[in-house]
């Protein structure tokens, strides 16, 4: 037996795989000791990866398929959750279940729009400019930044607490056009209740987050929080270590003292729509 699953870009993979394997083994009338003994695994192993704790290997689906008598239900789903995942740069995956799972995202942005909140257009101008990248390699991660956003169309999505500099509303990126519907489209989230935006003012002459940006990501049942650190450096950019996230929410909060308040960074960024337009 053979089901076809279909990964949804808006929920963590651990998650989605954990969701369908609990459901298959209930379904099939497997306590979890009963499969565990099929297929050589702990109790407290499997339990981590039905709760989505733990990724799972393509080994443990395969055995989990043979068990169950799913065909490749499970590897194959396992499989397009790991190829979905793989149209981001392998040194940002291990943020997406954090930006999945998070409840609130705190983001600091000095450069550019935040991903989240990139129009398609506005997302292909920068990613195809990235050294070495082929049209389809761009392609792909425009896709998968549009699939990232699917977390804002959830019925209860995660808080976005976002600030962003203000230099970002003149700096060009892409054809005027391409500049005014982006910021016509910060506009409109802009008033979304799950969205606080605000602009840091050039006149606030605040030099404490020009050193790059960061997201903080708060996270349910009491788990600790992560951040991801926006760098040049390939490596290290996800960081859970609690003192270190600790001085970067510190950081957070001195900007955003700084920044306007939502309706006048609105204003602000309004006007800049006028500005791309003309």
């Amino acid at each position: 037996m053979t089901i076809p699953l279909e990964p949804d870009p808006s929920i963590s993979a651990r998650i989605q795989f954990g969701t369908e394997l609990r459901k298959f083994r209930l379904s099939a009338g497997f306590t979890q000791r009963r499969l565990c003994d099929a297929v050589h695994l702990s109790i407290s192993q499997l339990s981590m990866i039905e709760n989505g704790h733990r990724s799972p290997t393509m080994d443990l689906a395969q055995r989990v398929d043979e068990v169950l008598g799913l065909g490749s239900t499970l590897t194959g789903f396992l499989d397009r959750l790991n190829r979905a995942a793989a149209q981001l740069p392998h040194w940002f995956r291990p943020w997406l279940d954090y930006e999945r799972e998070a409840e609130a995202l705190r983001m600091w942005e000095p450069l550019m729009i935040p991903g989240l909140l990139q129009t398609e257009d506005y997302a292909r101008a920068v990613l195809s400019r990235m050294p070495g990248i082929t049209s389809e390699e761009a392609e792909e991660q425009v896709q998968a930044r549009m699939d990232r956003q699917a977390i804002l169309e959830r019925s209860l999505p995660p808080m976005l607490w976002i600030i962003i500099d203000e230099g970002i509303l003149y700096r060009s990126v892409a054809a005027d056009h391409i500049m005014r519907d982006q910021f016509d489209h910060l506009v409109q989230m802009g008033v979304n209740r799950h969205i606080s935006l605000q602009v840091l003012p050039h006149s606030s002459r605040s030099v404490v987050g020009l050193l790059g940006g960061f997201v903080v990501a708060d996270m349910p049942k009491g788990a600790p929080p992560a951040a991801y650190i926006d760098s040049q450096s390939k490596e290290d950019r996800v960081c859970d270590r609690s003192e270190e996230v600790r001085d970067l929410m510190f950081l957070y909060d001195i900007i955003r003292a700084d920044a306007l308040p939502r309706l006048e960074s609105l204003a602000t960024i309004k006007k800049a729509v006028t500005r791309w337009t003309t």
